[in-house]
């Protein structure tokens, strides 16, 4: 990748949208610098011990600290990636959404809006629940005006910070090289990471036991990236021809190619909808019911150190990543098209068998992805479980499942962006 990068900055077109790329996601680092004004919402979080939540370690981790540290930017991109993924489920559930998705360029300019605007409803949503939530930490002495009228002046704050993310991204990946979005995740994960390094080394001191602590933990820690590359890069690939065609006096097809099915095609989603979905009750009653027996109980017994929190997070990443497979490998439309190009996979008849055949392979390499996901989202609890250390728990939340899944597949995309636009501007025809 290094190598890729050094070639890249010899073309001065590259290079100029490497250094926007660059400039762009400092701006963003200095906003999420920015303290929000009126609001102590670090002190909260701290005080709150909400922290230590997965809702809210997710959303920290995805806007760079931004969220403890109480910034305008504190919602970071994780308003626009949730609105994403409910529109891509509405997709399927809705036929008009389909058939605009069907429609082109036009029909995802569409789809972008929509988008936008789910994503500026879940900002002002996540908005006031932050606020309602830590209402009592709001500075009335500062401004010198009602805390109903701060309280709102928040709210429009961090809804505009979330937005004006959303915005940064867009530029990135329309200047820039790469996904804005991802890359935005990318500094915001590696900004978290470099801070949980530095405090476990401060912690370190005279006790040698902790310094081999780190070393042990940061070695494995090249051995999960290690797995993660091989797993990202794993696909199977089933090879598919087409038949030749006489159209006029040329002959067309006859080429042999492949489908790639990828390992761990949903990526990191099912871990993000499985942690989701099981710290939003908890959310919801910190939120209306703070003081319920109910929501102690929900703390107590279903929080991140649970058993029964481990075993329903990995039941939901099963559920999760089959369903999500199913969602964006539609094989009756691959074999529907590839019967109309006149392709077909040796030894299976076309049509029908062709996309049971492509259902039943997926299936299976869905499963070992699903094994592979549920151990790699399990790792933290089971650390936290089995050790009690203020130096690990610095490095474990450092270095979370979920963020070294994104640093990873962001970082295979930007090398796969930066090589594919090279290749573009340095290809020479035969005419050369």
């Amino acid at each position: 990748m290094f190598k890729t990068l050094i070639n890249a900055f010899k073309v001065k077109e590259l290079r100029n949208k490497i250094l926007i790329t660059l400039g762009l996601l400092v701006l963003f680092r200095v906003g999420c610098a920015l303290v929000c004004p009126g609001f102590d919402l670090s002190s909260a979080i701290e005080d709150s011990n909400q922290g230590s939540t997965s809702f809210f370690s997710l959303m920290n981790l995805l806007s760079g600290d931004a969220l403890t540290n109480g910034s305008v930017l504190a919602l970071g991109v994780s308003p626009y990636i949730t609105a994403s993924i409910v529109i891509q489920l509405l997709t399927v559930a809705i036929p008009a959404l389909e058939r605009i998705t069907k429609q082109g360029e036009d029909g995802r300019r569409k789809m972008t809006f929509y988008t936008r605007i789910a994503a500026l409803v879940l900002a002002l949503a996540q908005a006031i629940g932050i606020v309602v939530s830590f209402k009592d930490y709001i500075n009335t002495d500062v401004l010198q005006l009602p805390t109903w009228l701060i309280a709102t002046g928040i709210v429009l704050i961090l809804t505009a910070g979330g937005m004006f993310t959303v915005w940064l991204g867009e530029k990135i990946t329309q200047l820039g090289v790469g996904n804005g979005m991802s890359l935005l995740i990318f500094v915001g994960i590696l900004s978290s990471a470099g801070n949980g390094i530095a405090s476990a080394i401060s912690q370190v001191g005279d006790n040698i036991e902790n310094l081999w602590m780190i070393i042990i933990y940061l070695v494995a820690l090249v051995l999960i990236f290690g797995l993660i590359v091989f797993i990202d890069s794993s696909e199977r690939r089933v090879g598919v021809k087409y038949a030749k065609q006489i159209k006029g006096r040329k002959m067309y097809g006859g080429q042999d190619t492949f489908i790639p099915i990828k390992l761990n095609a949903s990526g990191v989603m099912p871990i993000i909808f499985a942690t989701s979905l099981l710290t939003l009750p908890q959310l919801i009653m910190s939120i209306f019911w703070p003081e319920s027996e109910a929501y102690y109980w929900y703390q107590t017994y279903m929080g991140t150190s649970s058993w029964a929190y481990i075993v329903l997070l990995a039941l939901l990443i099963f559920a999760f990543a089959f369903f999500y497979a199913q969602i964006t490998f539609d094989t009756d439309d691959i074999s529907r098209r590839m019967q109309q190009q006149g392709g077909f996979i040796p030894g299976i008849r076309p049509g029908k068998t062709t996309g049971d055949y492509l259902r039943k392979i997926s299936r299976r390499i869905t499963l070992f992805g699903a094994v592979f996901l549920a151990f790699i989202a399990l790792i933290p609890s089971l650390a936290f479980k089995a050790v009690d250390n203020s130096t690990m728990t610095s490095l474990i939340n450092a270095f979370s499942t979920t963020g070294l899944m994104i640093i990873v597949s962001v970082a295979l995309e930007f090398d796969k962006s930066l090589n594919a636009q090279m290749l573009m501007r340095n290809y020479k025809g035969f005419l050369d």
